[in-house]
């Protein structure tokens, strides 16, 4: 699996995924666009059958869940690290369960769930075995895990890891690792998981009106959206 640790020209201070995610949960929901993740779910292909019951893995402050309610999720459990969004999800209430804890060993039910999603968490995971393992111990037979995740190629193109703007100005990064699309489909395959459909999004006239400084990336794929079977 590659992690290209020399990808990150930005060196900004950088922190752990907990301690970077409540520091950023005041600000979350106004910084991160929907076309970086919602966009591309909203373009997958979900069976009604499949939203009955979801795991919701690095739920953060619920955008996912909100989102998986507007498809016809029933009921949807929330897991995460940090307390900080942790709190804004249960404030927001698009979870029917929400618990502190690690997406690679979250302590859900097997087998118990027709998809488990995962929205902008892969890229601070060391090594995705991990996570594509767990969504497949979770995940029911014949169920699907959507997972929208920061694309490669934008993170060497730029340079830019995760990051947000503290209180006092400064930009923090939290714990980055670019992963291949081929160390997606290897993990995938290894816990069982076969590719059903993948999206990519290119930063376009959205992208430059919110960020007018990346008209210089125009064209390129900042994220993407998988959706295993």
């Amino acid at each position: 699996m590659g992690d290209f640790a020399q990808f990150d020209t930005r060196r900004y201070r950088t922190v752990g995924i907990a301690a970077g995610y409540d520091g950023w949960s005041a600000t979350y929901e106004d910084s991160v666009l929907d076309a970086m993740d919602i966009a591309l779910l909203d373009g997958l292909t979900l069976p009604r059958k499949a939203l009955d019951r979801v795991a919701d893995l690095g739920c953060g402050t619920g955008r996912t869940a909100t989102w998986l309610r507007g498809r016809g999720a029933a009921h949807i459990d929330g897991v995460d690290l940090s307390p900080g969004m942790l709190a804004l999800a249960e404030r927001r209430g698009a979870h029917d369960s929400l618990t502190e804890g690690d997406v690679r060993r979250t302590g859900l039910p097997g087998a118990s769930y027709g998809l488990v999603a995962a929205s902008l968490i892969d890229e601070h995971l060391p090594d995705l075995t991990p996570l594509y393992a767990e969504a497949r111990r979770l995940a029911r037979p014949g169920g699907l895990f959507v997972l929208a995740s920061y694309h490669p190629h934008f993170a060497m193109l730029t340079g830019m890891p995760t990051h947000y703007t503290d209180a006092s100005g400064e930009n923090v990064a939290i714990a980055t690792h670019v992963h291949l699309v081929s160390d997606h489909v290897r993990a995938a395959a290894a816990a069982g998981w076969t590719l059903a459909e993948m999206r990519e999004g290119l930063v376009d006239d959205t992208w430059v009106a919110a960020k007018p400084r990346w008209e210089r990336y125009r064209g390129h794929p900042v994220s993407a959206a998988y959706t295993w079977r």
